[in-house]
């Protein structure tokens, strides 16, 4: 089949080289020429694990291709994804003005009936307004064309999006058109064939699933913060909890982990809009009310550790600071909690040297080159004459360091894990002194 996908993020380019791996050919559209340049070249924006082979083998066959011109990608094909950015709105709903700018692009430029694919996360009642402005766009131009507007929300993870996408757990089809039902079933055909992934549903149920599903998750986690938080002032240990409740199948072991928040471009995002979306409802949702406001405070949870320890006056202080990408397998820093601290001891007068596998180059973008900010080669340089050990995020080159060059790098042997990557009972044997997330009292 062809497949036109507007967006090259991290759902539009994944999606385009998984569906051109499966043997569619598909053109990918988006306005930032330097990007499509690179991508032209090889040469990918984002890190996402294999998806650089992916993209450039898929390329050199011919079934992938990049380009900037809107009408070429609109005319390739009448399977078209609409997979561009949601940013929060300043109330925090999901901005769809470049959504919509895309579904007037396809209206403009149409020449026969399309199947319009909404893959961006939307706010529910979203393909009813990529339809009236389709409508109005193509009566403005005198054209009798026929369209259907789908929502196929997208379910990957960050760092994991290649085999995700590869291999998803359920495929949601949000439609009434059983037309477009068909054509959407080919498609994902090769995804589909060891067990039924696809499920179809009216169009706004598929788009709150999105929302849902991301809700839930991000639920867990603020849950087991929240908990974390009791552990550490009743002298329980959230590990061991942890492990108690993830052995009930009800329950499970997944995203019951504690840490310094959840970051990205999706939880945050996605909480936020749908307490918007309940509120212009006039309903109150005081449980995502409640993840959000969790998420916030334990983002601050790591720096009350360290004026703790150190006091409020950390000028000339230096900290070392493992991982900045707001989750591993990735170098998104949107929404990160290594922001959060650094930001907080830049205010308290500290210095950072931060080291991280792949976000080096987004830490730079973003902070520029400022004075209390060095950004290091290796975690062990990092280490060298710093105060302290942070660690934000969780990479696996951080989880069996040697502890004994850790304590003799460090002016004081003092660890603060934001992650819980290490057994206290062995941090205490090393002679390090170890603050993790509701692991104890302090």
């Amino acid at each position: 089949m062809n497949v036109t996908v507007f967006g090259t993020g991290y759902v539009g380019l994944v999606q385009a080289a998984v569906l051109a791996d499966a043997g569619h050919h598909v053109c990918c559209v988006d306005v930032d020429q330097t990007k499509i340049d690179n991508l032209n070249k090889g040469i990918i924006p984002i890190y996402e694990p294999g998806l650089t082979p992916l993209v450039q083998d898929n390329h050199a066959q011919g079934r992938l291709r990049f380009t900037t011109q809107a009408e070429e990608g609109v005319a390739f094909a009448d399977l078209i994804f609409i997979a561009v950015g949601t940013p929060p709105d300043e109330d925090g709903s999901a901005d769809l003005k470049y959504v919509l700018a895309v579904a007037g692009t396809v209206a403009q430029h149409m020449a026969s009936d399309k199947i319009i694919v909404n893959k961006s996360t939307v706010p529910v009642g979203t393909a009813d307004k990529v339809s009236q402005h389709v409508q109005a766009v193509l009566a403005q131009r005198g054209a009798q064309l026929g369209f259907t507007v789908v929502s196929n929300p997208e379910f990957l993870k960050e760092g994991a999006a290649v085999s995700d996408c590869k291999r998803p757990d359920r495929i949601i089809i949000g439609t009434d058109n059983s037309d477009a039902v068909a054509v959407m079933r080919e498609l994902y055909e090769p995804f589909n064939r060891n067990h039924e992934r696809i499920i179809v549903m009216d169009v706004r149920s598929a788009e709150l699933t999105k929302y849902a599903a991301n809700c839930m998750l991000a639920t867990k986690i603020s849950f087991m913060n929240e908990m974390a938080n009791i552990a550490e002032r009743v002298g329980a240990d959230i590990e061991a909890v942890r492990k108690g409740i993830g052995s009930d199948e009800r329950i499970g072991y997944h995203f019951i982990y504690p840490g310094c928040g959840y970051g990205g471009s999706c939880f945050p995002k996605d909480v936020q809009a749908l307490v918007r979306t309940a509120e212009s409802i006039d309903y109150q949702p005081q449980l995502l009310q409640a993840v959000e406001a969790v998420n916030h405070r334990q983002k601050r949870k790591l720096f009350e550790y360290i004026t703790k320890h150190f006091g409020a006056d950390l000028r000339g202080k230096t900290f070392a600071l493992w991982g900045l990408a707001f989750k591993p397998n990735t170098d998104d820093m949107r929404e990160a909690s290594s922001r959060v601290l650094m930001e907080q001891l830049w205010a308290a007068g500290a210095k950072v040297q931060a080291y991280d596998p792949e976000a080096m180059e987004e830490t730079q973008r973003i902070y520029g080159t400022r004075p209390d900010l060095t950004l290091m080669g290796t975690k062990e340089a990092a280490l060298q004459g710093a105060d302290a050990l942070v660690i934000c995020t969780e990479w696996q080159q951080f989880k069996a360091p040697d502890f004994n060059s850790i304590k003799t790098a460090l002016r004081t042997p003092v660890v603060f894990d934001g992650r819980n990557l290490y057994e206290p009972a062995r941090m205490q044997a090393k002679g390090l002194h170890y603050y993790a997330i509701g692991r104890g009292q302090h």
